[in-house]
């Protein structure tokens, strides 16, 4: 709430001047607004701005932004709590997900607003939840046209794109008699933000900051300044229990064996028992299985495990269930330097449009060089240099959906597939073994979400990484007796 200060007038002499001072004995009978905190860091922060204020309502701008680099929000939702009766007459850039004036027409609101027409006011809720509206509603002059609005949910990390991690909009909230004065601002409590497959996030109370300002929309240098500002600070928590929705699998040039995704990686609740186990660990995969949807894949699996000796269980494990699996390969491992290369596979019905994904490593950061077929680097401003970004190229950044095989009676559905090579060097990883470890990512995440990996690696790891080095020395030595 806004305080308006008390002034005493006393005139001087005989004359009509007038002289007013402020009274510091006296004490509005509004209660004093608290001082402004500073703005704080979080990983998404909520800014509740009042622009315009009459003695019934106002305006305020409400403006979501995700300052996590790893992280994005699908379909936000946003909810609070009015604390005094307050309702949303109408809204640009979001809508309510329930659109009912009931809760006025029989409530305290009702008593007093005899003259409105409750039929266009937007929620009455006491805690509603905010929804985004789709692209096509942002040049929309009544419920859009409004920056950063109208993304049909999706904030992206600012490491992805600066312009995409934020979403807006504005709404008009009418007060009760009460609070009737354009002053008696006060935000609404008990926030709370979601999306879809996003992790769990807290929200602090809302904090009075110094008013926001906002560039001028006309593109004239100067600015507008808030009413009147809070801020709401939201840090993500970690979800017991949460179930991935993404894999990884590894492979290697020194084994023609693929360790897959776990079994029920992403969840069982739709395999019978009777039909596969979900404790079995999954067999290891000719690389061409790879391609190959999990029902497809049993003939391939069986013959290549008879093909090694290798035991079959019954029943045989479960598949990973998982939408979208990641396979990273180690390609080349050499004196100087070391490649991988990074395959994207979507086994879900619909295309992911601007995805992103991040790799954690133990050492090999730093050696990061080129990245071929997608935009990535190193992430700037993690103090530990163990995290390497990337996206498609603009333009190639759709994830494409599974799809029918060239004859769908004979062939089986193929996955949506994006890849990259990455080069590598040593020089910046003394120490480095590749083969041995370090050339495997320690964590894995998908559009925000951290993905299953394997509990194990490709195997004869070291005894190939130490044969590689004697090839590599070997080779050198026979150029030498040449040069001579």
């Amino acid at each position: 709430m806004i305080e308006e200060p008390i002034f005493v007038i006393s005139a001087v002499g005989s004359w009509m001047h007038l002289c007013c001072t402020e009274d510091s004995t006296r004490r509005s009978n509004i209660t004093i607004g608290e001082d402004f905190h500073p703005l704080q860091n979080g990983d998404v922060t909520i800014m509740y701005d009042v622009i315009h204020s009459y003695e019934t309502n106002y305006w305020t701008q409400v403006t979501i932004s995700n300052h996590n680099p790893l992280h994005q929000l699908d379909n936000w939702k946003l909810i609070w709590e009015w604390k005094r009766d307050e309702f949303i007459f109408s809204m640009k850039g979001a809508y309510p997900s329930v659109i009912d004036g009931t809760d006025c027409i029989f409530g305290k609101q009702g008593e007093h607003y005899k003259e409105m027409d409750f039929s266009n006011v937007l929620n009455c809720e006491r805690r509603p939840t905010i929804i985004d509206l789709p692209p096509t509603m942002a040049n929309n002059s009544d419920l859009g046209m409004i920056p950063f609005c109208c993304r049909n949910g999706t904030i992206l990390p600012p490491t992805m794109d600066q312009t995409k991690s934020v979403s807006a909009f504005q709404m008009q909230v009418f007060k009760m008699p009460n609070e009737f004065n354009r002053t008696q601002l006060i935000p609404p409590q008990n926030w709370k933000i979601m999306g879809e497959v996003n992790q769990d996030y807290q929200c602090a109370p809302p904090v009075r900051v110094s008013p926001s300002r906002f560039p001028n929309p006309t593109g004239l240098s100067s600015e507008s300044t808030a009413i009147a500002s809070w801020q709401v600070v939201c840090n993500t928590t970690e979800s017991k229990g949460a179930t991935p929705r993404c894999c990884v699998s590894f492979s290697a040039f020194f084994n023609d064996s693929v360790v897959p995704c776990n079994t029920c990686a992403c969840g069982c609740k739709n395999s019978p028992s009777n039909t596969c186990s979900a404790s079995v660990p999954a067999l290891l995969l000719p690389s061409e299985a790879l391609l190959v949807p999990f029902e497809n894949r049993t003939r391939k699996t069986t013959e290549f495990a008879k093909l090694h000796n290798r035991p079959l269980p019954k029943p045989l494990p479960c598949g990973d269930n998982c939408g979208v699996s990641i396979n990273w390969h180690l390609n080349t491992d050499y004196e100087d330097g070391w490649t991988a290369r990074i395959t994207l596979f979507n086994w879900d019905e619909t295309d992911i449009v601007d995805w992103f994904a991040a790799l954690q490593f133990d050492k090999a950061v730093p050696g990061i060089q080129t990245m071929y077929s997608f935009n990535g680097s190193a992430l700037p401003g993690i103090p530990a240099n163990n995290t390497i970004f990337m996206q498609g190229k603009p333009g190639l950044n759709h994830l494409l959906a599974e799809r029918d095989g060239k004859n769908p009676k004979k062939n089986p559905r193929v996955p949506g597939t994006q890849q990259s090579v990455l080069m590598f060097t040593k020089k910046t990883t003394p120490g480095i073994k590749v083969a041995r470890g370090d050339g495997f990512p320690t964590k894995v995440f998908f559009n925000g979400e951290e993905c299953s990996l394997p509990s194990i690696l490709p195997s004869n790891a070291y005894r190939m990484s130490v044969a590689s080095i004697f090839f590599d020395f070997l080779l050198a030595v026979v150029a030498l007796l040449f040069l001579q």
